[in-house]
């Protein structure tokens, strides 16, 4: 099989340089990994959008002699112990050069011995999964030492050999398996379907940040809700999120929710985010917002959930920090989970308090043109809410009167702005020192003055002072009742 180089390295002109100059020197060179299963995929589905995000090369030069062909260029020994080099593009971008490699002797989580060699062969076989075993040449030759193209066509998730060996050398290679199952939409064979319940137990071994990644990267996918399900068959959810596994079972007000538990509805919340959402925080949030209803629950006698989003919010922050999340992404995400039942009244809000609520945590430097990232909280809220109700029986009745409502006070709120940068340029104790009398003739004057600021005319409070003076000294305009330049 061939692939379309020419699509990779339009994305990534600088990877044909790499693979072209170590050809050049005598060396075997290849892309690895990702870029050539999706490349693949996209041959076998020509529905599939290819987009190349990044492009891992493998070779058989060892680290010193790809650092000497590329000592023209900015070099990291990011792995060399690993035989990595990474080799920096003139445009910034970096790309891992990777010798070829066995590994033995893994304690669950790295080889403690690694031999560089001069064999493909070798190094693709020491890889996790089929699908990922696969290489590509500089002309998009594709070179398949186990079996990775007739699983991509089959949809297969099948491991380089021995499932039980892959997973003992790497537990982290479980959750890998079950993100493939989601971005191929594929199915896991029996035989490694029992080895990943069998070795599940080896993911405590595994960092919190690995585990963060691996989830994050399943709910990045469009089948995250798939990915729950797998981690959940498998018995590992309850070991990266106990909190959610703890909600099945808890009743809802069947007028409220008729589709079912806690549980139930999150998932169901989560797929419609499959099909609207692509932030993974935002779907994170989604799994974890009504994680507080159990012990609300309980705190009022069985009667109501009540209070669940306050309780749900500090729980939301425990569970953060055990996955090592950055500080930033705990912000966000608490957020989320404390306002997603408030975001529900927001038609109904005051005028004060919607402003409120859309103005937190706002990226001032952002244009009022791009709505969705100056307020990209409540953008985020808005999405996570859509996706809540379309769980429920709210449907379109819950979110669809909170949008109507968005668009005019967007509006106003820009509007506001735009009046305070302009009273930063000028106001009516700057035209009173002018020897303006207070009264009509301010108000006149300061909004023939905003009027240049707000289409951009002036952009300092220099110019808006000599137009106030070119006005107040000026003749009248007798249509207007007001001032003319």
């Amino acid at each position: 099989m061939t692939i379309d180089t020419e699509n990779i390295f339009r994305a990534h002109p600088f990877a044909r340089v790499i693979l072209e100059r170590l050809k050049h020197a005598g060396f075997e060179a290849v892309m690895v990994g990702g870029v050539v299963r999706d490349a693949v995929r996209a041959r076998l589905d020509p529905d599939y959008e290819f987009a190349p995000e990044e492009v891992d090369i493998a070779t058989s030069a060892y680290p010193e002699e790809i650092k000497e062909l590329f000592r023209d260029c900015r070099i990291f020994e990011v792995g060399e112990a690993f035989g990595v080099v990474l080799v920096v593009a003139p445009d910034g971008r970096p790309y891992e050069v990777a010798t070829f490699r066995t590994e033995s002797e893994y304690d669950g989580r790295w080889p403690a011995k690694v031999q560089l060699v001069r064999s493909l062969e070798e190094d693709l076989h020491r890889r996790d999964l089929t699908v990922n075993g696969l290489a590509a040449t500089i002309e998009g030759d594709v070179i398949d030492h186990v079996g990775g193209i007739a699983d991509l066509r089959a949809k297969i998730i099948r491991t380089i050999g021995d499932p039980n060996r892959r997973f003992s050398e790497d537990y982290l290679r479980i959750l890998r398996a079950i993100r493939l199952a989601c971005v191929l939409d594929g199915t896991i064979i029996p035989e490694v379907s029992e080895a990943m319940r069998r070795h599940r137990d080896g993911l405590k071994k595994i960092s919190a940040e690995r585990i963060r990644d691996e989830l994050l990267k399943i709910l990045k996918t469009p089948r995250a809700t798939k990915g729950i399900k797998l981690l959940d068959e498998h018995e590992i959810l309850e070991l990266i999120l106990p909190e959610l596994v703890q909600c099945k079972g808890v009743p809802q007000p069947e007028k409220y929710h008729p589709e079912g538990d806690v549980y139930t509805h999150t998932l169901l919340a989560l797929e419609c985010a499959d099909a609207l959402v692509r932030d993974p925080l935002v779907k994170f949030a989604l799994l974890v917002h009504d994680v507080g209803k159990p012990i609300a629950l309980r705190k009022n006698n069985y009667e109501h959930a009540g209070g669940h989003e306050v309780i749900g919010e500090r729980m939301a922050e425990q569970i953060c920090r055990r996955l090592r999340f950055s500080t930033d992404e705990i912000k966000l995400i608490k957020f989320l989970v404390r306002e997603h039942l408030r975001i529900g009244r927001f038609a109904e809000m005051s005028p004060g308090k919607r402003v409120t609520l859309l103005k937190t945590y706002e990226n001032l430097k952002a244009s009022f043109e791009r709505p969705a990232e100056r307020f990209a909280y409540f953008a985020k809220l808005l999405a996570l809410m859509v996706c809540d109700c379309e769980a429920s029986a709210h449907k379109s009745s819950g979110w669809l009167p909170v949008l109507r409502a968005v668009p005019p006070l967007l509006l106003q709120v820009k509007e506001l702005a735009e009046r305070e940068r302009a009273r930063k340029f000028l106001d009516g104790y700057d035209l009173i020192e002018m020897g303006i009398a207070p009264g009509p003739r301010i108000r006149e004057i300061l909004e023939a003055v905003y009027e240049q600021i707000f289409s951009g005319r002036i952009t300092t409070r220099e110019e808006a002072l000599a137009l106030a003076r070119q006005l107040l000294h000026g003749p009248r305009d007798p249509k207007r009742g007001s001032t003319t330049a």
